[in-house]
Formats: C-alpha cells, sequence, structure tokens
C-alpha cells in the first residue's frame, strides 16, 4: 500500500520561498510519477508540477521559472521548491504518484498561505 505524507507548508510572504516534501511508503517510487497539485477555495484540483521516473519534468504555466519539482529516489521522496510566491499560489498542496497501471494515489494535503 503507497502512502504519501506531505510536509513543509505554512505561511510566508509575497516574494518569500518555501519547499515542500512529500515522503513516499511503500513499493514502486522508483517507477512511478510524481506530481505536485493544488486546490485553492472554489477551485478545482490542478496540476502544479510533474517527474517521471526518470526525471523529466512539466510544469504548470502559472509557476514556470519560480517553482522546481525534484526527486530523491534513494528517499523516496519529492520535493517542490517554491519561489518567488504570490498570494494566489495560496492553496492546499497535494503530492500524488501516479502509477503506470493508472492509480492515482493521494497525499492528505499541506496548506501553503502567501500573504500580501
Amino acid at each position: 500500500q503507497v502512502q504519501l505524507v506531505e510536509s513543509g507548508g505554512g505561511l510566508v510572504q509575497a516574494g518569500e520561498s518555501l519547499t515542500l516534501s512529500c515522503a513516499a511508503s511503500g513499493s514502486g517510487f522508483n517507477f512511478n510519477t510524481m506530481a505536485w497539485y493544488r486546490r485553492s477555495p472554489g477551485n478545482e484540483r490542478e496540476l502544479v508540477a510533474a517527474i517521471t521516473n526518470v526525471g523529466r519534468t512539466n510544469y504548470a504555466d502559472y509557476v514556470k521559472g519560480r517553482f522546481t519539482i525534484s526527486r530523491d529516489n534513494a528517499k523516496k521522496t519529492v520535493y517542490l521548491q517554491m519561489s518567488s510566491l504570490k498570494p494566489e499560489d495560496t492553496a492546499v498542496y497535494y503530492c500524488a504518484q501516479i502509477r503506470f497501471t493508472g492509480d492515482t494515489y493521494w497525499g492528505q494535503g499541506t496548506q501553503v498561505t502567501v500573504s500580501s
């Protein structure tokens, strides 16, 4: 069974940086795509960034140049480095593991609040 635990959320001011971590347990981490999603109040959950098992990355346009996704397969951990944060980045951020079988596992989410 896959479990994903996010950490690193918090309250920051606009322009500051924050790094989220997602620790995975269970098998198959090295073989699957990992991703960060977010959901802000009144909005649907949206993809922020993803990284494949071989390190290929994909970003939403609104975070390109500001956020960086990375993974440490030895630690079974995926990171999201966020810089130049804006109030509109305020959301609950979710870690996801997208398996080659088509199944997706989700973490419980971590709140990021950016004050202006």
